[in-house]
């Protein structure tokens, strides 16, 4: 008999819209939380479910559908008194409350521990905002592109000497959402321990700052500022940048000397491999002008496919695709990467599997919520009655 998936019985209330909270709050709902989105019904719910190009019917489409699977929906308009009274019923029956809201809405619509404590102590309180709560930029809006360009990113991507180029993917909002996911989950494991809750903030431009990583270091100790090296290369180690074959590209990482030696026992080019510019790892920094066309005449000798079948499994190396090449490749495919997730609109529509794998096995997935459809559920088991229900939906607050 198979286990229950780890977060089953955890219930987390969340607000939230775009990419960075939906994409945290989905790992939960993916390994087994019951995450209900609160939305307003009057706004639209989920700004995503508006965006285009491609809709799933009314409130719905391949965007949303992204970052919300596995959740459920609750329309509720906390800007009024009973919609306030209706949350805090359902906090007390929760176990976290998450949002990306803009750092100074959480304390006016009540979603902070000291607002939510007395209802239910073991809360814990999740707040993935822009720039954080206390600080002179809580009230800005932002979004992950801002976060690339303030912190740097946008002068480490794209080749010397081309305009500032960031990321091509929101890997910012991602990578918060995670760093939300873990430490709201951290909160609950003290929680369950300490019967306490607490408040949780995580910002985008923490995290943008934080994933400087060892480049930031090396300037905030010794002032280095490193820029861009031709063909992605990485900044240290050589040769570690792309390659150019008979028919497109491939990406060489020689991280280790023992890659490096491997290398030249398939490419087989004497001429470089007794070359004293580049016996060690310092010198082949040094010139790696000089060595990156005697590589690339070597690689062109040939189509990248045969060279991967050369060098794979013998030293890290990879084809450069583009988006239908990366998805149209056998290998995500064949390991369960992308996957059927039947939508009531769409039968056929794929979406990609939770990275995460239980005991060998992917997480189980299903389409994210239509607009409130969970909505006479979930007061139903609060103890409102069909009337009362009705009633709140005439007058709006539902």
């Amino acid at each position: 008999m198979s286990l229950p998936l780890p977060l089953a019985g955890v219930r987390v209330l969340t607000f939230e819209a775009f990419g960075a909270g939906p994409f945290g709050s989905m790992y939960l709902a993916d390994l087994g939380a019951e995450v209900i989105k609160i939305e307003n019904r009057a706004q639209g719910g989920d700004a995503t479910r508006g965006m285009g190009p491609y809709f799933l019917g009314e409130h719905d489409s391949h965007f949303f559908q992204t970052f919300n699977l596995n959740k459920r929906s609750v329309c509720l308009d906390l800007k009024t008194a009973e919609g306030q009274a209706i949350f805090r019923k359902l906090a007390a029956k929760s176990d976290a409350v998450l949002n990306n809201l803009r750092g100074d809405q959480p304390d006016k619509l009540g979603l902070t521990y000291a607002a939510l404590r007395e209802c239910n102590p073991r809360l814990v309180c999740a707040h993935l905002s822009a720039y954080g709560r206390d600080n002179e930029r809580r009230a800005w809006p932002g979004y992950d592109y801002l976060m690339q360009a303030e912190a740097g990113f946008l002068h480490v991507t794209g080749e010397p000497g081309t305009p500032p180029a960031r990321m091509g993917l929101s890997i910012i909002d991602y990578m918060t959402g995670i760093t939300t996911a873990l430490a709201l989950v951290s909160a609950l494991f003290g929680a369950a321990r300490s019967g306490l809750g607490r408040d949780i903030d995580v910002s985008l431009f923490d995290v943008a700052l934080h994933q400087l990583s060892y480049p930031g270091t090396w300037y905030l100790n010794e002032k280095l500022v490193t820029g861009r090296a031709p063909r992605s290369a990485h900044p240290s180690a050589t040769p570690v940048q792309l390659f150019k074959t008979s028919d497109g590209w491939i990406f060489i990482m020689c991280m280790t000397e023992k890659f490096w030696q491997e290398l030249l026992k398939v490419i087989e080019a004497p001429h470089i491999a007794q070359d004293p510019r580049f016996a060690t790892v310092s010198l082949r920094r040094e010139h790696r002008d000089e060595l990156t066309p005697l590589l690339d005449a070597e690689f062109e000798r040939d189509t990248t496919a045969a060279w991967l079948a050369k060098l794979q499994g013998v030293l890290p190396a990879a084809p450069v695709y583009d988006m239908a090449q990366a998805l149209e490749n056998p290998f995500p495919l064949a390991n369960g990467m992308i996957r059927n997730t039947p939508h009531p609109t769409r039968a056929d529509f794929r979406s990609f599997a939770n990275p995460i794998k239980l005991d060998g096995a992917r997480l189980p997935a299903r389409s994210g919520p239509a607009l409130g459809a969970d909505t006479d559920t979930v007061l139903q088991e609060l103890g409102y009655s069909n009337d009362d229900i009705a009633a709140f939906k005439s007058r709006g607050i539902l």
